[in-house]
């Protein structure tokens, strides 16, 4: 069946689609200043995230997980949803793909009691403790699956950049084990550093290119790609995989408190707080072991992401897309 023109305009927007953040000038100060050092990366004055002053408790952001600050930050931006497909009331079984910690599998077992939650992940980094009807199972999504097909209700991926060889496959083994009529959502980032200061944003040798730069060699050269969230891969390849009702959206995550915004400023302290905790161990495997730099020169080069990126005039941000689809109630005919 031909897709709805509606349908076919629901395409993923591109960074310069979306609206400018306007910044708090009680943080960010003078933006008119001529002192460009401040953000060209060369000398940056740090700025801690509980220095801005959104937080209550500003100690909140220094106890949490990345686990936690990103699903909070995720959660803030879903203006307090776990999810954006419109999946229905009653759903009976519900499967997290790359669940880490499983945070979200669990609030989904509380949020939808009727539901059977699975997790997955390579790794068992959940906690022991856990709603009746949510379990985690060790399986590497990479894999051929092992479920039946048709019989989940609603599949989540989420943050998986930098992890899967092959995304059409993933989508392809997704839409032959979500249900007719349920859904698959698929959330990621991409790790681009943009900027809303242009001295920034134009400047070619700024760190926030150089770190992104290495991410996509790396991913070019492990099969494992950094881009998925860049030029409508997932909305294509969840298209191509059989998916319709396909819907996009993109939103910026600013870094820090930077945004004039109350909810954005909330948004970016947890966004500061997450990166804050994991960007060391985030860089030391692909950069270090893939491309081949020694643990001073990461050492060194995630110093300059850290400083950078908490300099209030470098207004920092990333963006996040969005794609989810149904697979249709009946089976397309055979031509």
């Amino acid at each position: 069946m031909a897709e709805s023109t509606e349908q076919q305009k629901q395409t993923p927007l591109s960074p310069t689609d979306l609206a400018p953040i306007e910044y708090d000038p009680q943080v960010v100060g003078r933006m008119d200043d001529d002192d460009s050092s401040t953000v060209s990366g060369a000398r940056i004055q740090t700025c801690p995230w509980q220095a801005f002053p959104t937080i209550k408790d500003h100690g909140v952001l220094q106890k949490l997980t990345p686990a936690l600050a990103s699903h909070h930050y995720t959660l803030l931006l879903f203006n307090n949803k776990l999810h954006l497909a419109p999946i229905n009331k009653n759903p009976q079984k519900i499967l997290d793909i790359g669940t880490g910690t499983g945070i979200w599998a669990i609030d989904m077992a509380d949020e939808y009691p009727s539901a059977e939650v699975i997790g997955t992940d390579i790794s068992a980094v959940q906690p022991a403790f856990v709603p009746p009807n949510c379990s985690f199972h060790i399986d590497d999504a990479q894999l051929d699956w092992t479920f039946k097909p048709d019989d989940f209700d609603f599949i989540h991926l989420r943050y998986l950049y930098g992890a899967i060889d092959d995304w059409k496959k993933l989508y392809r083994q997704a839409y032959a084990c979500v249900r007719r009529g349920g859904w698959v959502e698929s959330l990621e980032i991409d790790i681009q550093t943009r900027s809303e200061n242009p001295k920034v944003q134009n400047d070619e040798n700024h760190v926030f290119n150089k770190w992104y730069k290495l991410f996509f060699e790396c991913g070019r050269k492990t099969g494992r790609t950094w881009e998925i969230a860049r030029d409508g891969r997932q909305e294509e390849y969840m298209r191509e995989a059989g998916f319709t009702d396909l819907f996009s959206k993109s939103w910026k995550v600013p870094v820090g408190g930077w945004p004039q915004d109350k909810k954005l400023k909330q948004i970016g302290l947890y966004n500061g707080a997450f990166i804050d905790h994991s960007i060391d161990g985030f860089a030391i495997f692909p950069i270090g072991e893939i491309l081949g730099w020694s643990r001073e020169q990461v050492t060194v080069l995630v110093s300059q992401m850290q400083k950078a990126l908490k300099e209030p005039r470098a207004l920092p941000y990333f963006t996040v897309h969005i794609v989810y689809g149904r697979k249709p109630e009946k089976a397309p005919e055979a031509a």
